[in-house]
């Protein structure tokens, strides 16, 4: 691991001051430090924000639900407020690798660091959510650009994730045995106005299945996907699963995610 120096941040301000044009955020550290020891990725400037308080914590309104970048994924799966809110959510969060790996990773770390198989993205985009930062606020489907690739600025953390609470939702992840990275995950919302199918591991980033949401627009039910066939020309293909493979995953589900939906 190449030398750097770390900082500890007291506060949101504190961790900008810091930042450089190569340096990271570490909170839970469950892709930053394996990455740097592997001497994947290096950095002059590493800044502890774990341990700041106004990025953790959960706060419920009765239109939105938002989540700390620094509370856990534990946390998630555990609260009350969130199981009561938005179910889908505290399940997917429950999801998530291992208890070690739930009890260290944060949400905010997971969508900053944008894995194509990470089961946080496709929450922030079925639930519409917003991201907020310590510079602006940025609309889900404006954040997550390409593989491992968002729109934050070098300078710019992840502070808090707002989601929208939906009429009802849910979400259903194939996961990799070794990994227990989702092969496939699917999330669907339903909302007031409209129908949002979120689907991560199926394609090089987070996207939104337009062939499932125009079917589930006109009948929200798991039947009025069985006729329906998916293009897979831009789905991942690899030792785990063909794209051909993957678009059926998508398919079943999907219809998996509706029927539960609640």
């Amino acid at each position: 691991m190449k030398q750097f120096n770390f900082h500890e941040a007291k506060n949101v301000k504190d961790a900008v001051k810091a930042a450089s044009k190569k340096s990271a955020f570490l909170s839970g550290g469950q892709t930053l430090i394996p990455s740097m020891k592997l001497r994947l990725s290096s950095f002059d400037d590493v800044i502890n924000v774990k341990n700041i308080k106004d990025l953790q914590g959960i706060k419920v309104s009765s239109k939105s639900v938002t989540i700390g970048a620094a509370t856990t994924h534990a946390e998630v799966a555990a609260s009350k407020d969130v199981k009561k809110a938005i179910p889908s959510l505290s399940h997917l969060a429950g999801m998530i690798g291992d208890a070690q790996v739930r009890n260290k990773g944060t949400l905010g770390g997971s969508i900053a660091n944008n894995d194509p198989s990470a089961c946080y993205p496709s929450a922030c985009i079925a639930l519409d959510a917003t991201i907020h930062t310590s510079d602006r606020k940025i609309e889900a489907s404006k954040f997550f650009k390409g593989m491992f690739e968002t729109a934050l600025k070098k300078d710019e953390l992840v502070t808090a994730v707002e989601f929208k609470i939906p009429e009802s939702s849910s979400y259903v992840k194939i996961p990799n045995p070794a990994s227990r990275y989702a092969m496939v995950g699917v999330y669907v919302a339903k909302h007031k106005k409209d129908v949002i199918c979120a689907v991560t591991g199926a394609q090089a980033v987070v996207y939104r299945c337009k062939e499932i949401e125009k079917e589930l627009g006109n009948n929200f039910s798991s039947d009025s996907l069985n006729n329906l066939n998916l293009d897979y020309s831009e789905m991942n293909s690899d030792i785990h699963a063909s794209a051909e493979y993957r678009a059926s995953l998508v398919l079943s589900a999907a219809q998996k995610a509706v029927a539960n939906c609640k």
